[in-house]
Parts: structure tokens; sequence; C-alpha cells
């Protein structure tokens, strides 16, 4: 996938790309996210969905302009106790001095499309209700949904990509996603 967003700089419109991240943004993505974050984003209760696991499969996007790494968007695969799946979708970061052009919100955007394209039913956050609701996440969807660790209920938001595919979910979220593969010890 490789698509073009025009997105406002100054007076000028700029070309960004947003596309497939790749093995060589995975250093650049990282550092945007401790410019974004800082060391809390590893104590967030979200991240205990993250652990150990990769993305879902062509669901890691970046934002570039030209060669550098701007912005991020990741999905991840989780369910709940009532067997329920889902997408949870973070972190969202761009970098500070790119911020307020709508580079964000086109990664929220094209991450949806391509979740809705590969055949995935619905999305979960932790957010801004005020932010992510326009792109249609609410609170109900998510009411009997539990994190694995402490977060703030009204944070705990939710996108139905299919009609009625979180009808009934409940329970605390699990990662369900593939498993990061640990090198294999060679023998002596």
């Amino acid at each position: 996938m490789r698509a073009l967003a025009r997105v406002r700089v100054g007076k000028d419109l700029k070309m960004i790309t947003l596309r497939q991240e790749r093995p060589a943004d995975v250093e650049a993505r990282e550092a945007l996210l401790d410019q974004a974050f800082g060391d809390t984003r590893y104590r967030k209760t979200s991240q205990r969905l993250r652990d150990g696991r990769l993305p879902a499969e062509g669901l890691s996007l970046i934002a570039a302009d030209g060669r550098r790494v701007i912005g991020t968007a990741r999905l991840w695969s989780v369910a709940c106790s009532t067997g329920h799946q889902a997408l949870l979708l973070g972190p969202v970061a761009v970098d500070s001095s790119c911020r307020n052009r709508g580079i964000g919100a086109a990664l929220v955007r094209r991450a949806l499309r391509e979740a809705r394209r590969l055949g995935h039913s619905a999305v979960i956050l932790v957010g801004d209700a005020p932010y992510y609701s326009r792109f249609g996440f609410a609170g109900e969807k998510a009411a009997g949904l539990k994190l694995p660790g402490p977060f703030e209920r009204h944070r705990l938001l939710a996108l139905e990509l299919v009609p009625n595919a979180l009808d009934g979910a409940a329970g605390l979220l699990r990662a369900a996603g593939r498993m990061v593969q640990k090198p294999q010890a060679r023998a002596a």
C-alpha cells in the first residue's frame, strides 16, 4: 500500500506518504514513540496487550516526509472473554514538529480503511473521546470490556467496522495476535 495525502504545512500543501511500515523504519518509529510518550508508554495498561506480540498483519502504518518517519499508527489483534475478536489501535503518534496538520487523522482513517478491507470487524482503543469520536469511536460498545490493569473507563472506546460486531462483547481483553519470534539458541 502506498498512498499520498495532502496536509497543510503553513500556507502550502505538502505531500506526505502514508505506507506500510518497513524494517528500516523501526528505529525511527521507536524514537518517534519515545518523543511522543516518553517512558510512560511502557507502563500503559494497553501496552500489556502489545507486549511480545506483532501488529496485525498489514496494519502497521507510517507517515513519511521523504525518508523521514513523522507518524505511526499500528493495530493489534485482541479478543475478549466472550470470544469477540477486535483490533486495538495504538499507539498513534506524530512528530512534534508536524502536529496539527492532519497527519494523525490521516493515519487513523487509513488504518480503519485497511482494517475494514482486510475483513476485521471492530477496533478498540484507549484515547480521548473528543478526538476519536470524529472517526466513529464511542464508549457504548466498549462498556462491558475491561483492560488487564488500571484504565480510565471513559477513555475505552470502540468502533464497529461491521454492524453489531461487538454486541454482547464483555470481559477482559487479551492479546490474540501473532507472537514475536525469539531467536533460537544454537546448540554447542
